[in-house]
């Protein structure tokens, strides 16, 4: 079966409770997302994961017996196929790089709204990485404000003065959709309307030229 009709099965692993039960309770919100299981300590990773066959796991950079670092690979290494993001307060650049290069498929900030989440965790599953809200440094303005990478898509179409019918056409949705994902784009962004948007699509180089309808 498709992953369009499955759902896609994460195990959370976080030493904070509230954490845990905020990141269970934004889950349960959306559609085609299951908590298969909840881990307070890095032991409890691996014999969960081999429990519970998640497709993702939800991994805090610190957990209290061992580092998320070193949790990852070790995922990686018995469990290749199962993908892991990095959850952390770190915004340091240099640490999301290294969270990337040895494996995770994401870095998400614990300052993003965990009502987000659920997105990011959709985007890891299509050819796109995902960060969190406040990181810094060398990641691009869209990515900081935690776009994905079909909410920069619409961005542009908004900077380029496209009505909501013709983003439509344009991306084969409903306009209904496209009414969801500016929603989205406004919120993230701080912005009112697409009018402010274009501008903050602009003055961040995502576009070169402005058109306000």
């Amino acid at each position: 079966m498709g992953r369009d009709v499955m759902a896609i099965r994460i195990l959370l692993a976080d030493d904070h409770r509230l954490i845990l039960e905020g990141l269970r309770l934004a889950f349960e919100e959306v559609d085609g997302i299951e908590v298969v299981g909840t881990a307070s300590e890095g032991r409890q990773v691996l014999p969960l994961i081999a429990r519970t066959n998640p497709d993702l796991v939800l991994l805090d950079m610190r957990l209290p017996d061992m580092d998320g670092l070193a949790c990852l690979d070790r995922i990686r290494k018995l469990h290749p196929s199962v993908k892991v993001v990095m959850l952390s307060a770190c915004e340091e650049s240099s640490r999301i790089r290294t969270a990337l290069k040895r494996g995770a498929s994401a870095y998400i900030v614990k300052t993003v709204n965990p009502m987000d989440i659920p997105t990011a965790v959709r985007q890891v599953f299509e050819p796109a990485i995902y960060f969190g809200t406040a990181v810094l440094g060398e990641v691009d303005p869209a990515a900081a404000a935690g776009l994905t990478e079909r909410e920069v898509a619409m961005l542009r179409a908004i900077a380029r003065g496209l009505s909501n019918a013709a983003i439509s056409k344009e991306f084969w949705v409903t306009e209904q959709t496209v009414k969801f994902h500016l929603t989205n784009i406004y919120r993230k962004l701080n912005v009112k309307n697409r009018t402010e948007a274009s501008r903050y699509a602009y003055q961040h180089g995502l576009v070169d030229d402005l058109v306000v309808a």
